[in-house]
């Protein structure tokens, strides 16, 4: 069973989980507060006590945190914030009501566009209970499980057929490295282990996030997106989900800022470090930008990225940023292997998805055969 994590001070994972929660919801808010909307809603399943030991917050208290960060927009655009928080244990929660109702005490500004909406579920019978409102207003859903019992194929499935929801799945990936082969793991996610551990235990949760794809729909419109994080000796992470382009641009913007290695974890997971120098035998390994940067470059000249709206849709289904793919693509115009009418190449979301900027690549002659 997995230990509590609230006796004692959050740990280094920890702590960078919860940055990336707050993060994503300071990006969130103003995004529907902004475009007029009445009401929105953020659902904390497994909300905790509020702060640890040392008062460093959680996730409800820094949702509340995001809240007065915006607060006078919130007020003028006069948009109403439900906050739904569960928590099975029944000592955490009655912590975590005083610690709430401090904070608002201390801001009457929050009190006065907050809903708080306090429950003592275990997971299945909060999720049963809550799912019928997700989506019914812009929704954000943080899932922050401590082992297995929230991790099933159905759970996923059921935010992704919600409309206007973005979610953020922790995932104790280590329990499937050490656990998965066994009939309750399998009951809730079936994946095949025995796979996974023919590659390197910190790609577990990589592994873990492509088997979760696997079992979705194939017309399924959600992207899911991991960030890999190390605490101790254990790799967890966080699943990032969501079905609207502009969530995928604030998500990756997020990953990339904690590192810009890799986007992808806490650490360097693919040991790009190491590759500065070539090998003897083999050349050069490239790291996992050259890697993008390569594709990238082949995909134009082979013609499958010919405009902005193509570079922007692979750059994501990559898990990188359109500026990856721009950088490359304005290489490749001063080199001489294309052209194009516009200043840059505008692979943006904001150029291709609001305004409808669309940007022709054209190749050079003397590159279109290869």
């Amino acid at each position: 069973m997995p230990s509590d994590i609230h006796k004692k001070p959050f740990d280094e994972g920890t702590v960078a989980k919860l940055e990336i929660f707050e993060d994503y919801a300071e990006a969130w808010l103003p995004t529907f507060v902004m475009s007029g909307a009445r009401k929105i809603a953020i659902f904390d399943f497994f909300a905790g006590p509020g702060y640890d030991v040392n008062r460093l917050p959680g996730s409800a208290i820094r949702i509340l945190k995001q809240v007065k960060h915006h607060i006078d927009n919130i007020k003028v655009k006069g948009t109403r914030i439900e906050i739904y928080l569960n928590e099975y244990v029944g000592k955490k929660l009655a912590v975590l009501r005083e610690a709430c109702q401090d904070f608002l005490t201390a801001n009457p500004d929050v009190n006065s566009v907050v809903n708080l909406h306090y429950s003592n579920n275990d997971f299945e019978d909060a999720f049963a209970e809550l799912i019928l409102g997700i989506g019914t207003v812009p929704s954000l859903v943080y899932l922050d499980q401590n082992g297995i019992k929230a991790l099933a194929q159905r759970y996923f499935q059921e935010l992704a057929d919600k409309s206007q929801t973005d979610f953020l799945y922790f995932v104790s990936s280590s329990y499937f490295w050490r656990f998965g082969e066994s009939d309750e793991f399998k009951s809730h996610l079936d994946v095949d282990i025995s796979e996974a551990k023919k590659n390197s235990y910190r790609f577990i949760h990589r592994y873990v996030i492509d088997q979760i794809r696997k079992g979705l729909p194939i017309d399924s419109k959600l992207h899911l997106f991991p960030f890999s994080i190390k605490k101790g000796a254990n790799i967890h992470g966080i699943i990032f989900g969501a079905t609207h382009p502009l969530a995928f641009d604030k998500f990756l913007r997020i990953a990339w800022k904690k590192n810009d290695m890799n986007g992808e974890a806490n650490f360097d997971i693919d040991d790009d470090s190491s590759k500065v120098q070539p090998d003897l035998w083999s050349g050069k390994t490239l790291t996992k930008l050259e890697r993008f940067d390569s594709n990238v470059r082949q995909k134009v000249l082979g013609g499958e990225i010919s405009t902005n709206v193509d570079a922007l849709v692979y750059a994501y289904a990559e898990g990188h940023l359109g500026t990856h793919a721009a950088n490359v693509i304005r290489v490749m115009k001063k080199a001489g292997e294309v052209s194009y009418d516009a200043t840059s190449p505008l692979v943006t979301y904001e150029n291709v998805c609001k305004l409808g900027n669309i940007v022709t690549y054209r190749l050079k002659k003397s590159n279109e055969q290869k």
